[in-house]
């Protein structure tokens, strides 16, 4: 695995732990940053030994948001451009498992970072919000969408027009990350939630996560019907054959993704 000028990459037991290290500007997003997670994700996809990514901060903070510096020379054509929007919309539909160890503050890009992976964890004392309009900007990169589709219309509308933050035990209640944890044991707790999805079968994780992702896009029926198509599908494969005869058996399952 390459490196990286703002990230800090560890890979272990095919489970990618990427760092945003940026510690001058409290791991903010700039456009290189950005870039090297776009590099990233390209090369934990053509990479076997890259079976989950897990996103978090270097230092107490997990991202800061935006780099404010740069957000400031913004105008309308690179607003339209959407960058960081177009990076998390691919980190949404990235075909392997994600999960975001929230271990600090997770505002504004921070937090559309977080709702872009598949799973969010947080430590007990950071705080997740939407403060953008405070600057005269909104969430822009996916946090109007997607956050609404976590914890309903009403409550992102009064987050994001008062900018207000959630503490971990709050975003847990609300349905926006799925567990807390201590500081100290937030990375070990997220890679043991990755490895338990790891054990599973590699296509059926792959498709029920774009099925799930997609329930909110389609009318019911369809969704159903892709369900069923996708069900189909599963049944032909050698996981599934190696995934019921080894419960049969009593015995932990050998997928191979086929």
């Amino acid at each position: 695995m390459r490196t990286y000028d703002s990230l800090d990459i560890d890979v272990e037991g095919g489970i990618l732990v990427a760092a945003v290290d940026r510690p001058e500007t409290r791991n903010a997003l700039d456009r290189g940053a950005q870039q090297d997670m776009r590099r990233l994700l390209e090369a934990a996809h053509d990479d076997p030994d890259v079976r989950g990514v897990i996103f978090t901060g270097s230092g107490t903070v997990f991202v800061s948001g935006a780099d404010i510096a740069q957000l400031q020379q913004r105008d309308l054509f690179s607003g339209l451009q959407g960058e960081m929007q177009r990076l998390f919309r691919d980190l949404q539909s990235f075909e392997k498992p994600t999960l975001a160890a929230i271990n600090g503050h997770a505002l504004g890009g921070g937090l559309e970072l977080a709702l872009a992976c598949d799973i969010r964890v947080a430590a007990t004392g950071a705080k997740l919000g939407l403060p953008e309009t405070g600057l005269g900007v909104l969430p822009g990169a996916g946090g109007t969408q997607r956050l609404a589709r976590h914890v309903g219309v009403g409550r992102a509308v009064e987050m994001i027009l008062t900018g207000r933050l959630l503490t971990a035990e709050e975003a847990q209640r609300v349905g926006l990350i799925a567990e807390t944890s201590a500081p100290e044991k937030l990375l070990p707790r997220a890679s043991e939630i990755m490895g338990i999805v790891l054990s599973k079968a590699p296509l059926a994780l792959r498709l029920a996560k774009m099925i799930t992702r997609s329930a909110l896009d389609v009318d019911e029926n369809t969704g159903l019907m892709i369900e069923r198509l996708s069900q189909a599908l599963l049944y032909t494969t050698d996981d599934k054959r190696e995934g019921t005869q080894a419960f049969l058996e009593r015995r932990k399952p050998d997928f191979t993704g086929k």
